[in-house]
């Protein structure tokens, strides 16, 4: 087959970041290429953001990709000392931009592009020359102006089983439909994901998950029988049927939660739109939370260990959130901090190698998905204290999962009031945590656990935790205002105990 590798002019001219356009012109004279290649012509074609740019170069790569560094004051990373392949981090008004330079897959550019993955990713620019011309010799464009994925070649997906899962992620990325030869590698790559390391995997889950609608993805993903390699946890709930007063069966009810979930978010977002709240739901939701907004927006937006989504990670979570539920005594209810739920949700964070931060997170989500439809229509103040002090920020977490997990167990069927009530609850509770903090979360110490040792003769263990709890309560309700009110509550519990009360 002949290839055609002469720069030609796309349908529409690539929109490329200006930083791109300084390195060119910056760029000292030489002989050698350098090529712009995969998913960034690509977003220059569908004039998406761009926030990676990798460069190929035929020798030398780990050498551009410090001048770079230095030319833009960045910093640069060997990342496979080996391959000759780096990374520069450099910051832009825009925010950071990240050069990954690396030496062409075999000895020339159409080498590298027939080793790329999809069509869509295998088109190529040269620094050097003309931005506005594309080297195609795949048809790649032709694949994005049809809305088609298609593998480069017939040993794509084979070579690298991940490709199967970036496969269904770009598609429903990009709103691609897979080519019918390419749909039956990835059906076939099922069992072959089995030798991708967990890191890979879980990058690419995690990918997935931070989808605007991961849904999707998930459906697809279930579809072809890819789910049960990346969340095996997940088989069970296809054979767990409808339980009141859920009006679906387990698996239907677990991705209406990754969906309301995906859309609560949206609804939070800066980005929303008119129709991102459009239902009644989603509009209270939008209306009553937009107090909280910024605070919303800054929580969901974190990043974990390599860059990983925040909302990944939540989405996650409620993947799993029913996952202890067929076992008789993991009725989801809440129990104390471990439910059997949130021991898989453990279980599955050590598979995927999460950070433990990360483990923590999620299990305490999972454990703690039900803590809130279990407190009392108007909660104490202790109540309130006690749900963010052992939760914290994983409390917003909660409240979070809460609503869509709702919106999940009624569908269409879901009470006006009802909602209205939830909301409410998770208003009053985000209240405390963003404007009462001090006061009702973490209130001052007055007298930490050496000083209860020291003065009343105490050995460290679980009771100096339980006296901490006792003044923290009685703070929280305004009982206890300064050391000695606390020496005074301490004394008085300690006769009580002494004196078998």
């Amino acid at each position: 087959m002949t290839f055609d590798l002469t720069p030609r002019a796309p349908q529409r001219l690539p929109f490329w970041p200006d930083i791109l356009l300084d390195l060119r012109d910056a760029l000292p004279d030489g002989p050698e290429p350098i090529y712009i290649v995969g998913g960034a012509v690509r977003d220059a074609l569908l004039q998406r953001p761009i926030h990676d740019l990798d460069l190929a170069v035929p020798r030398d790569a780990m050498k551009l990709a410090r001048w770079i560094a230095d030319h833009f004051n960045g910093d640069v990373y060997v990342l496979d000392a080996e391959r000759d392949v780096g990374r520069a981090l450099v910051e832009t008004p825009q925010g950071r931009m990240v050069f990954d330079v690396a030496r062409l897959r075999g000895e020339a550019l159409l080498d590298d592009l027939l080793d790329r993955d999809f069509t869509i990713n295998a088109m190529a620019v040269s620094l050097k020359d003309d931005l506005d011309q594309v080297i195609d010799p795949l048809g790649g464009e032709a694949d994005i102006m049809a809305k088609l994925l298609r593998r480069c070649a017939p040993g794509a997906l084979a070579n690298d089983p991940l490709r199967a899962l970036r496969a269904v992620r770009q598609s429903v990325q990009f709103g691609l439909r897979i080519e019918p030869q390419t749909l039956a590698d990835v059906r076939n790559s099922a069992a072959e994901l089995k030798r991708i390391s967990s890191e890979r995997l879980r990058d690419e889950l995690f990918k997935t998950l931070a989808l605007p609608r991961p849904v999707a993805a998930l459906r697809v993903l279930d579809a072809l029988g890819l789910l049960p390699t990346l969340i095996p946890e997940t088989v069970a709930l296809h054979d767990l049927p409808q339980s009141p007063p859920h009006i679906y069966d387990a698996w239907t009810h677990t991705l209406a939660v990754v969906e309301h979930l995906a859309g609560i978010a949206a609804t939070i977002q800066y980005t929303r739109t008119d129709n991102t709240a459009a239902s009644f739901a989603y509009g209270m939701t939008a209306i009553q939370l937009d107090r909280y907004r910024s605070q919303l927006v800054s929580h969901l937006e974190q990043q974990w260990p390599d860059e990983r989504a925040h909302k990944a990670l939540l989405m996650l979570a409620a993947l799993l959130h029913d996952a202890g539920k067929p076992a008789a005594a993991a009725d989801g209810r809440f129990i104390g901090h471990e439910t059997i739920g949130a021991k898989l949700a453990g279980t599955r964070a050590h598979a995927l190698r999460l950070s433990s931060d990360e483990t923590h997170r999620l299990k305490t989500i999972v454990a703690n998905h039900m803590r809130l439809i279990t407190l009392e229509a108007a909660p104490s103040r202790r109540a309130v204290s006690r749900f963010w002090r052992q939760l914290g920020a994983a409390g917003i977490d909660v409240c979070l999962l809460t609503l869509a997990d709702h919106l999940g167990t009624y569908g269409s069927e879901f009470q006006q009031d009802d909602w209205l009530m939830l909301i409410e609850r998770v208003l009053s509770l985000l209240e405390v945590y963003f404007e009462r903090h001090a006061e009702m979360v973490e209130p001052p110490t007055l007298i930490d656990g050496g000083e209860l040792i020291r003065m009343f003769n105490l050995k460290p263990g679980r009771l100096i935790g339980q006296l901490l709890e006792l003044i923290r309560d009685a703070q929280v309700d305004g009982e206890v205002q300064t050391a000695d009110d606390a020496v005074r509550l301490v004394r008085e519990h300690l006769d009580k105990r002494g004196a078998g009360e």
